[in-house]
Formats: structure tokens, C-alpha cells, sequence
């Protein structure tokens, strides 16, 4: 495809309103998402974005119709986008947009909507200052990167030299184009993407809350909740399995009459149900929203007043992982592999103890955990020395492997937060 090549001075980043036109105002609430790449098609790398994307985009009640894998081919690709620009209100894809030959995106782009790139001067002068404040030589293939149609606004991206695109069809459909690596994607979708889609009218005004639970498994859920609450069609109630959590997502609408006026907030729904949910599933709601476990963790620590450190083994530091984030987290120490006591007999009171004791710290927990082929056996102990205090938890976990592993750090973090609590109120009464 020949490229039209023009030189600039100018500084990034480029003003953004380079691109076309606003299109007529178009509701987006349908979507779909293309991940390009043959590794992904080739199973060598997995797909985050997408799952990213569309939960992203479900919490603003759009409907994610399909999420798409395309090999590094231009007619595959350019007959993804063309398809997909025919389909739904907004297209959102991942990859390709690199410098190489095999990075296709634009090319694939521009060959759907029919229309030429060209070298914007801007992203050219932008990229080649970047090189240059690098020492670098800029590769006349980078170029490609400064590239831009006539419908395209470009996206910033402060990690990487692959600026996005969006592009408005004269329909009012929407194509946004953002870099594979996900340390590039996602603050480019956030902190960009997303707020202008909003100003754009995404979604259909769908209010989501997510409650975390724990402890508890899905079917006996399904079973507490009932099926005239989770097959009701406003609000929406929902259960998601994942690693660490079992989420129940409620969403709703206005509620409206025939003529359209509005009966029912959907604040109102969400909250109502979400109160009714939290009774019927009391003690095992631990968080909302896109909380963690070491954001728990955390919480805990800081009302408790205390700082931690943490020992394990049998979890190739599973539970240090997942509390990384954890300012409280002094010390953390995991064994390795060959260092795999039974969880039987390993003393994990005095483990905890002498963790907090050597890191100065008020509070230790010690983990040990063996994963077979079957089950997970873990072991975890809490202990504030200096108050002269310990908690033991044992578990089976169902779970085995790495798995096994991950969910028995989660055991622990939840243990944790629950007897943080539990001196924490106990102080308070005291």
C-alpha cells in the first residue's frame, strides 16, 4: 500500500482533535472485539485483552457480541473489520499495530473503510524525537507507526510507539485500534478510550454493582438467590466463578412505562436488589467492585493498627504474591519447592510467631500447603506474639496444581482479613 510520506517539527502529543468530523451521534451498544496476531491464533500467547475489554465494556451495558482471534493476514483482517463495521456500533481491536511487515491493523483498517494512509507530521514528529532522546537511530519501518486516514483521531500512548486509533464512520459506528501489550492497552483505554465513549453515549444507560463473595459455591448460590431473582430481566442478576472470587453482578435500566416515562431509577433496582442479595447470602458478601484481596488485606491491617509478615511453603509464594500491594507487608518469605513439610505436622503457630518476631512486626502468618493430583491440604496460622495471641485454620481445598496453590494463598488472605477483624472488633469491646 503506497503511503504518503511528509516531515515535521512539531511536538507530541499531536492536538486531538486531528481527526475527521464528529460523526452523527449514534448510540453504542453493541460491540465486538478483534485480537490480531498469529500467535494468538497459533495458541502461543493468550488473549487478555479481550476478556478485559468486554467486561469493561459490559459494565456500560453495551452487549459484547463476539470476541474475534485474526491471523496476521490482510484479507482475513480487512474482511474482520468489514464485517464487524457492518454489525455493531463499535468495534474495538488489539494488536497489529507494531512496525514490522506482519503488523497489518492499519493497512486492514484503511482497506475497510476505503481510504489511504498517510504519514501524519505529528506522530512523525513525536516519533522521531522519541529515538532521539533515546540515542537511537529511528528505522525507517517505525514510520508506518506515524501513519493516520483521513477518518482517524489519533490515541496517545505514553508506553510504547504505537499510537492508537479511532475512527469515526459516517454512520456514527466507531473503530478503535490499541496496541497488544496490555501495559500499553490499558491505560490507553481508560484514561482515552473510554471517557470519550462515554461523551459518545455508550451503552444504555445500564447501572452495574458487582458484590464479592466467599466461601461459598455457585450452585449453593443459585440455590439461596432463586431463579425468579436470577432470571429476572431488570434488574439483571448474574453469578461469575472466578479464581479468587465469586462475583454476583446485578444491573439495571430505568424502568419505563409504555409512553417512556420513567417509573423506577435504575439506582434505585440496583440498590434494592443488591440489599436483598446481601441478606440472602449474609456472611459471605466481602467486598464490591473490582476490590482484591490484598486491598482487603490492607484495610484490615491499616483499622487494626498493625504491620505483617508472612512465611510459606508449598505455594512457590503464592500468598506473597497475592498480597504484594499490601503497604502493612513487611517481611515475606516463601520455601522453595523442595522445602515441602506435611501441613500435618509442620508448626505453623511458632512459624507465624518467629516471622513476626524477626521482622519486628505485631503480626505473622505462616501457610504451608501440598497439592496432589486430587486436593489441596493447607495449613495457615495467624499469630500477634507480642499480645500473645494465635488462630489456626486447616482446609481441603478441591482444587489441586497451581491452582491449588493460588486458592490456598486466597484461604490464607481470607483468613487474615477475618481475624484482623475479629481483634480489631474485640479491642473495640474490650
Amino acid at each position: 500500500m503506497a503511503v504518503a510520506h511528509e516531515r515535521a517539527t512539531t511536538t507530541y502529543p499531536p492536538d486531538m482533535t486531528n481527526g475527521p468530523d464528529r460523526s452523527p451521534d449514534r448510540p453504542l451498544r453493541t460491540a465486538e472485539l478483534l485480537a490480531v496476531g498469529s500467535e494468538l491464533t497459533a495458541g502461543e500467547t493468550r488473549d487478555t485483552n479481550g476478556g478485559e475489554l468486554a467486561r469493561s465494556l459490559a459494565l456500560q451495558g453495551v452487549s459484547v457480541r463476539r470476541i474475534v482471534a485474526v491471523p496476521d493476514d490482510l484479507a482475513l483482517v480487512t474482511a474482520a473489520f468489514a464485517d464487524a463495521l457492518d454489525s455493531v456500533d463499535l468495534v474495538v481491536a488489539t494488536g497489529g499495530l507494531g512496525p514490522t511487515p506482519d503488523d497489518l491493523t492499519r493497512e486492514a483498517v484503511a482497506a475497510a473503510v476505503g481510504e489511504e494512509p498517510t504519514v501524519d507530521p505529528d506522530l512523525e514528529a513525536w516519533l522521531r524525537d522519541l529515538f532521539a532522546r533515546r540515542r537511537i537511530r529511528l528505522p525507517e519501518v517505525n514510520l508506518k507507526q506515524a501513519w493516520r486516514i483521513p477518518s482517524a483521531t489519533s490515541i496517545p500512548n505514553s508506553n510504547g510507539t504505537a499510537p492508537g486509533w479511532w475512527v469515526d464512520r459516517p454512520d456514527g459506528r466507531v473503530a478503535v485500534l490499541l496496541p497488544g501489550p496490555p501495559r500499553e492497552m490499558r491505560p490507553m483505554w481508560s484514561d482515552w478510550v473510554l471517557p470519550r465513549l462515554r461523551e459518545r453515549g455508550l451503552g444504555d444507560g445500564r447501572l452495574v454493582r458487582t458484590l464479592r463473595t466467599y466461601g461459598i459455591g455457585e450452585s449453593h448460590v443459585a440455590e439461596r438467590l432463586g431463579e425468579p431473582l436470577l432470571r429476572g430481566s431488570n434488574p439483571v442478576v448474574a453469578t461469575y466463578a472466578r479464581a479468587d472470587w465469586l462475583d454476583i453482578r446485578i444491573s439495571a435500566v430505568d424502568e419505563r412505562d409504555e409512553a417512556g416515562t420513567p417509573r423506577q431509577a435504575a439506582a434505585t433496582l440496583v440498590e434494592a436488589t443488591a440489599e436483598r442479595v446481601r441478606e440472602m447470602l449474609a456472611g459471605y458478601v466481602k467486598a464490591e467492585g473490582e476490590t482484591s484481596w490484598a486491598d482487603l488485606v490492607a484495610d484490615s491491617a491499616a483499622r487494626a493498627g498493625v504491620r505483617l509478615a508472612v512465611v510459606e511453603t508449598g505455594t512457590h509464594g503464592a500468598l506473597g504474591a497475592l498480597l504484594a500491594d499490601v503497604p502493612a507487608l513487611e517481611r515475606d518469605i516463601a520455601y522453595g519447592p523442595a522445602i515441602a513439610p506435611d501441613p500435618d505436622t509442620w508448626p505453623v503457630e511458632a512459624a507465624a510467631a518467629d516471622v513476626a518476631r524477626d521482622a519486628a512486626v505485631e503480626v505473622g502468618a505462616a501457610l504451608v500447603a501440598h497439592a496432589d493430583t486430587n486436593e489441596t491440604r493447607m495449613r495457615v496460622a495467624i499469630a500477634a506474639p507480642g499480645a500473645g495471641w494465635s488462630r489456626v485454620l486447616d482446609l481441603r481445598l478441591f482444587q489441586h496444581g497451581a491452582h491449588g496453590r493460588f486458592r490456598a494463598a486466597v484461604a490464607a488472605a481470607a483468613f487474615i482479613v477475618e481475624v484482623l477483624d475479629e481483634r480489631e472488633t474485640e479491642s473495640a469491646l474490650s
